[in-house]
């Protein structure tokens, strides 16, 4: 991921003493949860350096487009020096033991999806289109075709992807550039309903031809606009 823009810096005086605080704006949803964690992260860190409490804000404008965090370094305020308060690490377990079930979670929808019956091998896919798992393989890594990674599965092609001609969609590489190259953010796209596509699944609107309406939600999913 790209280093996010830093921007608006300022100095906030508040009664607990100077807060020093900053604004990162993050055009994609998928930026903006990533950096969330890792500005928890950073606070927790930075806590327990310095010795009191570190907070950020977080602020979503539909009307911008943008989420907006912005980390904030407070003084102690003499409540703290006066009863201090001692870190036992339970925020610390709490948020590994729910990254963990998350994790299990999204291990175990990926096993239910890769196992679909409209989930192909490589090689079964290759027959389909009459050429070999090789090729397949190759217009895999260049987006031509979707293939999702199964992990004991290998990875796995859903026969879904193809036109009424038995063709891939011409729609899918400019997809899987739109969407970061991330075969599992192409797959969640093609299977989810848009508004901007009238609350049809994108597959449904790829099948209808209407391939422009679809690209144009992928850019505004990339942008980090609100469907």
């Amino acid at each position: 991921m790209a280093a996010p823009k830093r921007s608006n810096h300022s100095g906030t005086a508040s009664h607990a003493g100077v807060a020093l605080s900053f604004t990162t704006k993050l055009p994609a949803q998928a930026d903006f949860k990533k950096v969330l964690l890792e500005r928890y992260q950073e606070a927790i860190a930075r806590s327990r350096k310095i010795g009191h409490r570190v907070s950020f804000r977080v602020e979503v404008d539909p009307a911008a487009g943008a989420q907006t965090i912005t980390p904030v370094e407070e003084q102690p305020s003499a409540s703290d020096e006066m009863f201090p308060v001692e870190d036992t690490g339970k925020a610390d377990a709490e948020l590994e033991a729910a990254l963990a079930k998350a994790r299990e979670r999204g291990r175990k929808r990926v096993a239910e999806i890769v196992a679909a019956e409209d989930m192909l091998s490589a090689e079964a896919f290759a027959k389909l289109l009459g050429t070999s798992r090789v090729t397949v393989n190759a217009k895999r890594q260049r987006g031509q075709v979707l293939g999702i990674d199964g992990a004991k599965r290998g990875f796995r092609f859903p026969v879904w992807q193809l036109d009424k001609h038995g063709r891939p969609f011409g729609a899918l590489p400019t997809l899987h550039a739109t969407l970061g190259n991330n075969a599992w953010a192409v797959y969640q796209f093609l299977v989810s309903r848009h508004g901007a596509l009238d609350g049809r699944t994108a597959l449904r609107a790829l099948q209808q031809g209407d391939d422009g309406s679809v690209l144009a939600a992928a850019e505004g999913i990339a942008r980090g606009d609100f469907d």
